[in-house]
């Protein structure tokens, strides 16, 4: 039986899809902890992916943004001391343009690319010109980030086996093909940044007319080498706390600041768990919001996730700090504390770790 020491990679989602994902494209399932820290709510599923020990985790229901996200990201590391590095797996909006030919069901990842920051923080709610968007300082870990680059190396070389290990999956867990198949590509649907979607329509979005192709962005169809597999992106991600559905404002920043995707958790966990964020598009970041894409879209993520470790050596692995001692160490003031008397989780001023949990003013 595996005790807690076991397990190297914290693997963290932040909604039920994306920990069903995870779940279907793990090699071996161990049994659930027998001991995890006190206080510590998650839920967590062990198992084993390639030679690694993996710990799923997932925020709890109902619960989105950046504070959940450190919570579950600081239990996770009480529960399993020996985490050295993190993936934060999920699903985001897509900011395709003329740079960056974004589709549903690709695949976006937080590597500083061409300069730029990989993650940042922003607020929908906020005109543009209003916000100074802080970046978040921490860029994944280097042992993350080595695995990236052999990782885009092998698929330039060998091609991308997404479709390959989804549908393994998906054959050995077939109740879950309905909702996580790949949607029929006439569902991939770009609309014109002028037109938004009536209120009333609500999240599924559904066809607005026989023919509403003339509200569409012209895209021409892929090449043959990339038409069966979704196509990785590298580069910045925006993170906050509510959902984007403004076209407008997404083409302006993908033009201006090169933004690839927008999700909620990122800026959680960059600063206070080492760790790589990966994302799969399954929207656009407009108001045309649909869950059609939403399973297939998490497990491309999952599938490059379980891609990327294999990358890693074991040795290797254990090599790396530990993920709590790299935190006792830094001077970060953006921890995840818990609030005056331990009650409340907010990022702000750092008093202190205690047991590898930063608490507030007693």
């Amino acid at each position: 039986m595996s005790t807690p020491q076991d397990y190297s990679v914290g693997w963290i989602c932040g909604i039920t899809t994306d920990y069903v994902s995870a779940q279907a494209l793990l090699d071996e399932v161990h049994d659930r902890p027998e001991y995890i820290a006190p206080d510590d709510h998650n839920d967590y599923t062990l198992g084993k992916i390639g030679k690694h020990n993996v710990v799923l985790a997932v925020l709890p229901m109902g619960e989105y943004g950046a504070s959940s996200a450190a919570k579950v990201a600081k239990y996770l590391m009480l529960s399993f001391p020996n985490i050295r590095v993190g993936l934060s797996v999920g699903i985001g909006g897509g900011a395709p343009s003329k740079r960056n030919d974004i589709r549903l069901g690709d695949v976006v990842v937080s590597i500083p690319y061409n300069g730029q920051e990989s993650v940042l923080q922003y607020d929908p709610c906020k005109p543009t010109e209003s916000q100074s968007f802080p970046t978040i300082l921490d860029r994944p870990p280097l042992i993350l980030r080595t695995a990236v680059n052999g990782l885009q190396a092998e698929y330039e070389t060998k091609g991308r086996q997404f479709e390959k290990t989804i549908n393994k999956a998906l054959e050995e867990e077939s109740r879950l093909r309905r909702r996580f198949k790949r949607p029929d590509p006439i569902s991939d649907k770009l609309y014109c940044s002028d037109f938004t979607s009536p209120a009333d329509m609500g999240s599924t979005c559904t066809l607005l007319s026989e023919d509403d192709s003339f509200r569409q962005v012209s895209r021409p169809l892929r090449s043959h080498q990339d038409s069966n597999n979704p196509v990785v992106h590298y580069g910045l991600i925006l993170s906050g706390n509510h959902l984007m559905k403004d076209a407008l404002l997404r083409n302006k920043l993908a033009a201006e600041r090169g933004v690839l995707c927008f999700e909620m958790e990122a800026a959680g966990l960059i600063q206070n768990f080492p760790c790589l964020i990966i994302r799969g598009i399954y929207n656009y970041a407009d108001t045309h919001q649909s869950k059609e894409s939403q399973g297939y879209a998490s497990m491309v993520a999952a599938a490059y996730a379980k891609d990327l470790l294999s990358q890693i050596a074991p040795q290797r692995m254990e090599s790396e700090t530990k993920a709590k001692d790299i935190l006792i160490g830094s001077d970060h003031d953006t921890n995840a504390t818990f609030g005056k008397k331990n009650s409340g989780l907010q990022i702000g001023v750092n008093y202190g770790p205690i047991n590898g949990v930063n608490f507030g003013a007693q």
